[in-house]
């Protein structure tokens, strides 16, 4: 691999991981701001009890980080520190 591959590799890593997060922000921000809406519509479609969809949603969000974290960030810095040590043999 060239170093300019392992460049395109990092910055689609690490952009993918900013808009993971971004895009985590903005869902628990509309989560906690709708919590009584939500509750209500997901218990009506899914016939399930509005007591018990906390737990769901906390895992989702614990998966959301866990794929942001190790899927797409530790790679990408793995990746800028070795580009790093690259250009400092270069």
């Amino acid at each position: 691999m060239n170093l300019e591959l392992l460049q395109l590799i990092r910055n689609v890593l690490l952009r993918c991981a900013v808009v993971c997060f971004g895009f985590s922000v903005i869902m628990s921000l509309a989560t906690v701001a709708l919590w009584d809406f939500w509750t209500g519509l997901t218990a009506q479609w899914f016939h399930t009890s509005a007591d018990g969809l906390g737990t769901p949603i906390l895992y989702f969000f614990a998966a959301v980080k866990f794929y942001g974290i190790f899927v797409l960030l530790s790679p990408g810095l793995a990746l800028h520190w070795t580009i790093k040590s690259l250009d400092k043999k270069a």
